[in-house]
């Protein structure tokens, strides 16, 4: 091959990385509706334990398989914070949301354990009743990954 078409074969080449790469890395996340935001803090706080972001409305309720287990929103940020039962999260991933009016469902994995050792994930699917900016609502649904 001559030397002037290695070059032009490079510089493609380099040019089509560079393309590739920028597009990627480029690429935005789509936007959250503020319900949708308001939903996603509720769940980074499951990991943070930093309520500070999540606007309850002061007589919110969450029931987890049929079970009410949130009666306030004071508790619920209390909870969020302090509560054991949520000290033990490690991660969320492969988080889906949508949204219809003011209720948003998602669905994500969780990841659990203790002393940096995950011990079980867990599937959870919340829908989230949000009304003025408020947190009304949650209902979750909690199931064992194999």
């Amino acid at each position: 091959m001559k030397p002037g078409h290695v070059a032009v074969l490079s510089a493609a080449a380099a040019a089509t990385l560079t393309l590739s790469c920028g597009l990627a890395a480029a690429e935005p996340q789509p936007a959250l509706t503020r319900n949708a935001a308001i939903a996603r803090a509720y769940i980074d706080a499951l990991v943070s334990h930093d309520a500070s972001a999540v606007p309850f409305a002061p007589d919110a309720t969450r029931v987890e398989a049929g079970i009410q287990t949130g009666y306030s929103g004071p508790q619920l940020s209390n909870d969020l914070e302090h509560g054991v039962q949520y000290s033990v999260i490690q991660r969320v991933h492969d988080l889906h949301l949508s949204e219809d009016g003011e209720v948003v469902s998602t669905r994500y994995l969780l990841d659990s354990g203790v002393g940096g050792v995950r011990l079980v994930t867990v599937d959870i699917t919340e829908t989230f009743v949000i009304r003025d900016g408020l947190i009304r609502s949650i209902v979750a649904t909690i199931v064992p990954v194999g």
